[in-house]
């Protein structure tokens, strides 16, 4: 039996906490060897889970640069603009790489890893988790037989949900372009990845709208409070943080979203972070930039077109999908497939099964398994073949991304280089 692949994990934070976990749960194929994570507590705790000795748990992953080569491959899990150093570092070192999304906020970075990348011979995995789910996986296999016929249109939903959307673009990590980048790439450039994937090919011109229409000091209710805490009328308001983390700490949940929030769980340490943290924060007195809805809209070389729509005004749902094709037709839902043909005017339903809901906590859908399985393999085989989000594949989709984003901002329609 192969040894199992030694992994250093590069951000304690739930992404890398939730991806090394996979070598708990597959301790034959993956291994965590060490940490870095600034924070202590959190460092502490993912020591201790993975039993690592204190040398192997640092604050600064600088400090494992300086040791050489310890592991096969690396879980880059820092945030948004802490990529692109780590990842040229640890690429001429001669680590596999997996690299969470987005590879990083700017085509000069994205070009920057994959040359790297390419220059030093190593895998790199971008953590495009869509394209790793069962659901994923059975619907490209229904379009690439043909099943519809060609690919002619595709309508594309992803509904963040109304607290998602007050918790991590409003009040959290992502609210605001200049710490972290646009919506659009921190949040959807999954779906565009994806849409690009299922098409088979990347769109060639692109154009876009949206904007941050309601997180905004115009639509603060009269007397409401800068803090959910203190404020008189959070009772009739539907962000209320007091209520939303209230219920799931009662609940006995530790995962995402409360595990942003806390590092200890309970009422108490709530009730200081909602005080005095960013998460308690009215969601119309926050320092938030970023738009809270937007279209894009896509044309293919192959001559095939998609509208792509991101609103964070929804129930916590899967993303809804509609493939229009010469000889029929798909709607999916994250789960269920409805094939139509429209010769025989059948259609046939497909459960495909996946494992966990979409959500972050649910693993995706079975995408944060898919993702890892892949990455280890590859890795265990010297194959990059074994990982779909390669670097080209989502150097492409990155680039949709920011000529989208250069179409929303001026209005205009952009060509992707």
């Amino acid at each position: 039996m192969p040894d199992a692949t030694t992994l250093l994990v590069v951000g304690a934070g739930d992404r890398g906490t939730s991806h090394a976990r996979y070598a708990q749960r597959h301790p034959d194929r993956a291994r965590v060897v060490a940490v870095a994570e600034p924070l202590r507590v959190r460092r502490e705790r993912f020591a201790a889970e993975h039993g690592l000795a204190a040398d192997a748990a640092v604050a600064d992953w600088r400090q494992i640069v300086e040791r050489g080569r310890i592991s096969d491959a690396v879980l880059l899990c820092t945030l948004d603009r802490d990529h692109l150093e780590p990842a040229l570092a640890f690429a001429a070192q001669g680590y596999h790489i997996m690299l969470e999304k987005p590879m990083a906020v700017d085509e000069e970075s994205c070009r920057a890893i994959v040359d790297a990348v390419e220059r030093a011979g190593v895998i790199l995995a971008v953590g495009h988790v869509l394209r790793y789910t069962p659901y994923t996986r059975v619907l490209k296999r229904v379009v690439d037989e043909g099943r519809i016929g060609d690919v002619i249109s595709v309508q594309h939903l992803e509904p963040v949900g109304h607290w998602h959307q007050a918790h991590s673009y409003v009040r959290g990590n992502w609210r605001r372009t200049d710490e972290s980048t646009s919506m659009l790439m921190a949040k959807s450039c999954h779906d565009l990845d994806w849409l690009q994937h299922i098409v088979g090919e990347p769109p060639t011109r692109v154009s876009s709208f949206g904007r941050l229409t309601h997180f905004t000091p115009a639509n603060r209710p009269q007397d409401a409070a800068d803090r959910c805490v203190e404020c008189p009328v959070r009772g009739e308001c539907v962000f209320d943080a007091v209520r939303f983390y209230g219920d799931r700490l009662a609940a006995g949940e530790k995962g995402w979203p409360l595990s942003v929030v806390l590092d200890d769980f309970t009422g108490t340490a709530l009730e200081e972070a909602l005080r005095t943290g960013p998460y308690g924060r009215c969601v119309y007195a926050c320092d938030n930039d970023v738009v809270d809805h937007q279209v894009v809209a896509m044309e293919f070389a192959g001559g095939a077109t998609a509208t792509f729509t991101m609103t964070g005004f929804t129930e916590m749902a899967n993303r809804r999908t509609q493939i229009f094709g010469t000889r029929g037709e798909i709607r999916g839902d994250g789960r269920m497939l409805h094939i139509h043909d429209f010769r025989t005017g059948s259609t046939e339903a497909v459960d495909t099964l996946p494992t966990g809901n979409m959500s972050a906590g649910g693993g995706h859908g079975g995408g944060d398994e898919g993702l890892m399985e892949a990455f280890v393999a590859a890795v265990a085989a010297e194959d990059p073949s074994l990982v779909s989000s390669g670097p080209r594949e989502s150097l492409l989709s990155h680039l949709s991304v920011l000529a989208a984003e250069r179409a929303r901002e001026t209005g205009t329609v952009v060509e992707v280089s």
